[in-house]
């Protein structure tokens, strides 16, 4: 259980995860398809880390493992651009068949999937850190999360409007990776917004349970 985890041996476990995260991300920054948008892709790591290097100690194992996975994902597509993950590729080499036709898919989802998950694994930690640093109760202990959580989503998706406008070219359009879809910035912040609530909604029954558990019989 993560409560009988020693602060060591939570220290430990952090450690082990930075370190199959950086052999991952080194691996990934050779020869990326597109140099200058792995880059600015890595502008988030250049933020992620550093925070997480000083709150780790605040988070849960299972908080921690979320985001690790996020970040895993994260520099796959910073290596090939989000547009162009090739993951029917290699789920056409495993299997034989094309992951998007059997799913009746035109386009590359990876960056949709990615959007979904950040809201999904990103959000625990955001609701311990917020445990960890505020007094909230009741309703406000997960809606204040949430809330965070979604206007991240609509915050992000400025950023990527904003570098597309600044860089401009191929640069701007492999940052933005809309793959011609007007609506493609609605429908991304709208997954992470899913994912957050998934999370949250999780965390709540996780937390009920163990109250049911721990109360006197």
């Amino acid at each position: 259980m993560t409560a009988a985890l020693t602060p060591a041996a939570h220290s430990a476990y952090a450690k082990r995860l930075l370190l199959l995260y950086l052999a991952w991300w080194i691996a990934l920054a050779i020869a990326p398809w597109y140099r200058a948008d792995w880059a600015l892709e890595n502008v988030l790591v250049l933020v992620a880390l550093p925070i997480l290097f000083v709150t780790y100690r605040l988070l849960s194992r299972t908080a921690l493992t979320a985001v690790f996975v996020f970040m895993l994902l994260h520099a796959v597509g910073a290596h090939y651009t989000y547009a162009e993950v090739p993951y029917d590729a290699w789920w056409s080499r495993i299997t034989g068949h094309s992951l998007n036709s059997m799913l009746g898919l035109e386009r590359n989802h990876f960056d949709r999937m990615v959007h979904f998950l950040y809201g999904l694994l990103v959000t625990p930690a955001m609701i311990e850190l917020l445990d960890a640093r505020t007094v909230l109760r009741g309703l406000w202990r997960y809606l204040i999360p949430f809330t965070f959580m979604a206007a991240q989503a609509g915050v992000y998706e400025i950023i990527e409007w904003a570098a597309a406008e600044v860089f401009g070219g191929d640069l701007g359009q492999a940052y933005l990776g809309t793959q011609g879809d007007e609506w493609d910035s609605q429908k991304d912040s709208a997954l992470m917004i899913v994912g957050a609530l998934i999370a949250i909604v999780q965390v709540r029954r996780k937390r009920l349970r163990g109250s049911a558990a721990s109360a006197p019989g």
